[in-house]
This record gives structure tokens, sequence and C-alpha cells, in this order.
């Protein structure tokens, strides 16, 4: 059931947060108590499928920390104290579609427009009463319009950032390539320069030959021995951003299917 009230019982003390009907895309929660202040929850994409909107993010104060700073009067503060705190944390959903909450991850650290972190107790106090907002939040029946004003609101600009993101890989991927080719000719180079100094040594022994033969930091024979590994790593790092380059156009491709349903006024199927 969905609370419209909620008791938290923290280190600090007892919390009240009362829910307000969701207006635009975020709800608000006012607090009482042991704690004063503000928090506000939108909808938000998943920390590692940027495609998926199914997190939500809890904003001390502010409605989104990610966009705009928060009036200091809203930041949530002890009870009879002066300083009030920032910080967010994401929460997202499990795949099986119940929008079960799964885990979170504070995106940023709790601080103070003076720059003054709060107390362990304070802090503890906070975390708590985020993670029930967003628990809260994560059972209303007005998640699915949450979920939608967040795809709204930051597809086009994440289509924006995964279109450059995926552009700048592919070149990296192409750099890499280019530097295993050159690292593979300078190992061959090596080793045959090295065989053909081994030979030289045969016919005709000569302690420079020695030196050239010899294996050293730098030298003729460490290349010869070392640069295929660097070469064969250089690849490995090709691939890995081929494959990074990969997801990030199928997040593109989604990302773009998503935005013609909303524009035809279809509401996108929360996964």
């Amino acid at each position: 059931m969905t609370a419209e009230f909620l008791v938290i019982d923290t280190p600090s003390g007892r919390v009240r947060a009362a829910a307000q009907p969701l207006t635009g895309d975020a709800i608000a929660y006012t607090l009482a108590g042991a704690l004063r202040g503000s928090v506000h929850v939108t909808g938000t994409h998943h920390p590692c499928r940027w495609d998926q909107f199914t997190a939500l993010r809890v904003s001390l104060g502010s409605v989104n920390a990610m966009e705009a700073c928060a009036p200091e009067e809203s930041l949530p503060r002890r009870r009879g104290g002066a300083t009030g705190y920032t910080g967010s944390l994401v929460w997202w959903f499990d795949g099986a579609g119940a929008h079960r909450p799964q885990a979170e991850v504070s995106v940023s650290p709790f601080d103070s427009p003076a720059g003054r972190a709060p107390s362990a107790r304070t802090g503890e106090s906070l975390a708590l009463v985020m993670r029930r907002c967003a628990e809260d939040a994560a059972h209303r029946p007005d998640l699915p319009r949450l979920l939608t004003a967040a795809r709204e609101r930051e597809a086009p600009r994440l289509l924006r950032f995964l279109t450059w993101s995926a552009g700048r890989g592919a070149a990296e991927a192409d750099r890499y390539e280019r530097q295993a080719q050159d690292l593979r000719r300078d190992s061959r180079n090596a080793v045959a320069i090295w065989w053909t100094a081994a030979g030289w040594l045969t016919a005709m022994p000569h302690p420079v030959l020695v030196l050239l033969l010899m294996d050293y930091r730098g030298s003729l024979a460490r290349r010869a021995c070392l640069l295929p590994g660097y070469a064969e790593r250089t690849e490995e790092m090709a691939c890995e951003e081929r494959e990074r380059v990969g997801r990030l156009r199928a997040e593109i491709s989604s990302l773009r299917g998503q935005l013609r349903s909303l524009r035809r006024g279809r509401r996108p199927a929360v996964r």
C-alpha cells in the first residue's frame, strides 16, 4: 500500500514524511519531527542501462540534485539545527517487472552549502529517510507516470551524449587497432634485427654485438620479448571498446524508438 504519511524511526529520532500528490515530474515529501525540510523523488534511467527508465533519484531539498541547487531553506536539517544538507541517492528496480527495489547507490555524498558534512548519526538518519521515500515512491500507483516523465525529460539529452560517446569510442577502437598493428610490426623488426645480430656474432664475435644481444631495460631483446604482449593487450582494448560501442548503439536505437513512441503519444511499457 502507498503511504501518504510515512513514520520513520531514525538515529536522530522519529521523522514524519508527508507525500504530496505527483505534480510535474516529482513526488515531494515534507519532513517533520527529528528532521525538517523536503525530499524529492524523480524517475531516472538505470545506472548501467541508460535506455531503461527503471530507477528513482532521491534528492535532498531540490527537485533534482543533478540539475539544480536546492533553496537553502528546503534542505533537510536536524530539528533546531541551522545547517541543511544536500545529497542524492539512486534506487533501481529488478527486471521482473514488479518494481521491487533491488539496490541503491549514493551518487553524491552528504554536504552543506557551507561545506560541512553531517555527523555520523545525522548522515545515517538522512540515508534512512531517503531509502524509505524511495521505497514508498516505488510502490505508488503513479510510478508509471513518474518514469514516463523521466523518459520525456532525459531521453533527448541521453541520446545526444550516447551518440557522441559512441563516435568517440569508435575512434578510440580504430586508434587501438592501429597501435596494435604498429606494435606487431616493431616486434617483427626487433626479432629480425636480433637474429641478424646473432648471426654476425657467430661469424665474427665482438663485444658490441654481445651488448646488442643482451637482455636489459630498453634493449633489443627486451623489446622483442615485450612488444607482442603489448600488441595483444592493445588488441584486447580495441575489442573491449568495440563491444562498448555496440552496447551504446543498442541503447541509442532503443532511445530513438522510445522518442518516436512518445511523439506519437504512446506510452512505452516500463521494463
